[in-house]
């Protein structure tokens, strides 16, 4: 038996990797079928659209798509500029998605629940590497679905997944209970969100440049809103290797960020505990008391809110009844594990990888894009 190639190949996720990979099957004659659990093309983009991210449009714009939009007359960003998330969305993703060999294609608020081979469980071993796939999806209804195709590429991304505050990997004691106080990512504090933040006293936990954006967002807040403090909580002393990079950084935007964090803590604008783990959150009188250790020494802090800024995590659950291989530390694929380490990497080090590290045991099954780094934070969209 061979594999049907009349059937669609999977793409989950309409994220630029996701758009990218369906690009390429279209340039390639493969008719791709893309499902996104948004309500749009790049929603998780579109939750931190407001952050300008650190790489020009020259390095977010995949060639397969950029062919097709161009023989669109598509009206190109100029190279150099910086977008924001909403940008990247408005001026390339959603131009992208409207193309006819790509409307067609795309399922909005379609959440992909399962993957399975058609008729075999993950043990089965007869024929599975011929068996078409069935994946099990969710409309915005409600309504569960079911359809078949020759191969999947999971570019879900973890956006969905956040970490959540203990240096552990758990949740501190509490934490799921204080959610109302809690917001993860990086929250849109002098826009969307000014009201949650503005004039409260905000502790920002995370050692990453999403902590960094957020603090720093967080004091242009208190420049019209004086009432509003900010705490910086790294959960372990790395102060120096995130900011050391300044102006050498070999991406300038970040560097500036950096120098910018560096200026703020030196100035006394930014209070930074390093390292600081929390280990109970506990309601006090409409605030929150986030009881931990500072330099081993207990400490309490008494907040209106915090920014969990720790990183994301893939979600696995959905590909239970396949045969996929992740390194057991960081979660990516075996093969990319050591190229993206970020106990030996930056994501200014990690070496070009394509089809080979990203081979999964599952015949036709690849993860790409962010989900495909785990839990490793070094990736870039390039």
């Amino acid at each position: 038996m061979k594999l049907e190639t009349s059937l669609p190949v999977a793409v989950i996720g309409a994220g630029p990797v996701g758009l990218a990979a369906a690009a390429h099957l279209v340039s390639r004659g493969l008719t791709p079928i893309v499902f996104e659990r948004g309500a749009s093309v790049g929603a998780s983009l579109l939750e931190w659209g407001h952050v300008r991210v650190f790489s020009p449009w020259a390095y977010n714009v995949d060639a397969a798509a950029r062919a097709l939009l161009e023989a669109a007359g598509w009206d190109a960003p100029e190279p150099t500029d910086l977008p924001t998330g909403r940008e990247i969305v408005e001026r390339y993703l959603a131009p992208l998605a409207a193309l006819p060999p790509l409307a067609p294609a795309i399922r909005l608020s379609a959440r992909v629940i399962a993957i399975t081979r058609l008729g075999l469980d993950k043990v089965s071993n007869r024929g599975r590497d011929t068996a078409p796939f069935e994946l099990r999806w969710i409309d915005a209804a409600g309504n569960e679905h079911a359809s078949v195709v020759r191969a999947v590429i999971d570019a879900s991304g973890t956006w969905a997944r956040p970490n959540p505050m203990g240096v552990d990997g758990l949740p501190v004691l509490g934490e799921r209970a204080a959610a109302e106080f809690i917001d993860y990512g990086i929250p849109d504090v002098l826009g969307a969100s000014r009201d949650r933040f503005a004039g409260r006293t905000v502790l920002v936990v995370g050692s990453g440049h999403s902590a960094i954006n957020t603090a720093l967002a967080l004091l242009r807040l208190h420049d019209a809103e004086p009432g509003t403090r900010v705490l910086w909580a790294l959960r372990r002393n790395r102060i120096e290797r995130l900011l050391g990079g300044g102006l050498n950084d070999q991406l300038p935007e970040r560097g500036a960020l950096g120098l910018a964090a560096r200026q703020a803590i030196d100035a006394g604008r930014l209070q930074v505990l390093a390292p600081f783990a929390a280990t109970r959150l506990e309601p006090a009188d409409g605030k929150l008391a986030v009881i931990g250790t500072l330099n081993q020494t207990q400490l309490t802090l008494l907040v209106d809110r915090i920014v969990v800024a720790t990183g994301f995590r893939p979600d696995l659950d959905l590909l239970s009844e396949l045969r996929v291989a992740v390194d057991p530390a960081t979660e990516a694929p075996p093969a990319l594990s050591p190229l993206i380490d970020p106990n030996f990497h930056s994501c200014g080090t990690v070496p070009p990888h394509g089809v080979v590290e990203l081979a999964q045991p599952e015949a036709n099954f690849f993860i790409v894009g962010s989900k495909s780094y785990g839990r490793a934070p070094t990736f870039l969209m390039a």
